[in-house]
């Protein structure tokens, strides 16, 4: 089995389903000849043409109008939006449009649409281009939101995206286009939509998380069982929106104390939703209150002081102690 990066894994997975579906269309600002800015759609136009893969003049709006359009009439797009920060050029058409669409229509249209966006910090990004913007996204009804922790989850979760017959955003955090390596399974799989992943199983302490933060978590959980003998156990969210909420309710229910991990500034975000379904649905379970490590509500800071503002294996660390000890 082949062992990819998450750029190398993302690329396969538009190619399986360029393959399988003439419907599927990708689409984006120097997606084309180019490959992207992280060359994760290189060789796809050479491969497939350029009425399938293709560059779009440098506006947003026009992208998701794009889209849009497309899905009203079967095809299935893939519309890649080149950074995060971009995204509100095209609010209008991921938030409002297309995840209304088979309900304004009465069914009679869907919006197959994937969008697509590089975010995230760790590599000194500027701004606006790493911004963690989730939490707008995951209050949209309608839209689905995925975020892959690793190569072998983004290329099954992709593929199911493609597949899936409502919106999704996908959101592929910068860190880890090329920082890590995963045996995936060439031809097409998929990762169901919905389900979140317990990667570290555990007794004393439950972590939540998602994206880059899933190897920030799991390398606290090796110090904590390292220094406190603490038994761990980490979920990978995998998908924002909608939240597995069983998974993480029984996880809980079986440690009794859990921390919910995100890069996006504190509050609001998806940490206060999980907390909120934990107290919904296992308050009386719980033998602490949930402790929530998070940056501090600000922008993402310039990088000459990022690294003081992402959340490190210390300060999980550090969460993990609190929650045991109180």
């Amino acid at each position: 089995m082949p062992k990819m990066t998450m750029v190398k894994a993302i690329n396969d997975a538009l190619r399986v389903e360029l393959k399988r579906d003439p419907n599927v269309l990708v689409f984006g600002e120097d997606v084309g000849v180019n490959g992207g800015v992280f060359r994760v759609t290189d060789g796809l136009a050479k491969e497939f043409g350029e009425d399938r893969v293709f560059d779009t003049p440098l506006a947003e709006s026009g992208i998701g109008g794009l889209a849009i359009g497309l899905a009203t009439q079967g095809f299935r797009p893939v519309a890649e939006i080149q950074f995060i920060g971009f995204i509100f050029e095209a609010m209008d058409s991921i938030c409002v449009q297309a995840p209304r669409m088979r309900y304004r229509s009465g069914g009679r249209y869907q919006a197959p649409i994937v969008f697509r966006a590089p975010f995230g910090a760790g590599v000194k990004p500027p701004e606006l281009h790493g911004d963690s913007l989730e939490g707008y996204l995951t209050q949209t009804p309608g839209l689905k939101v995925v975020c892959p922790s690793n190569p072998y989850d983004a290329k099954g979760l992709l593929i199911s995206a493609i597949r899936d017959n409502d919106p999704v955003f996908f959101l592929e955090h910068l860190k880890l286009y090329f920082s890590l390596k995963d045996e995936v399974p060439e031809g097409e799989y998929t990762v169901p939509i919905g389900k979140a992943n317990v990667v570290r199983e555990g007794s004393d302490v439950t972590i939540i998380t998602y994206g880059a933060m899933v190897h920030t978590s799991l390398k606290a959980a090796e110090i904590a069982e390292k220094e406190r003998g603490a038994k761990v156990e980490v979920i990978d969210l995998r998908t924002l929106s909608p939240l597995d909420t069983e998974t993480i309710i029984n996880s809980v229910e079986k440690t009794g104390r859990a921390i919910v991990v995100q890069e996006a500034p504190r509050s609001t975000g998806i940490a206060a939703e999980v907390i909120a379904q934990i107290n919904e649905n296992a308050i009386l379970k719980l033998d602490a209150p949930v402790k929530r490590v998070a940056p501090p509500d600000t922008v993402l800071a310039f990088p000459l002081i990022e690294e003081e503002w992402i959340p490190d294996a210390s300060r999980v660390v550090k969460g993990i102690y609190e929650v045991l000890d109180f």
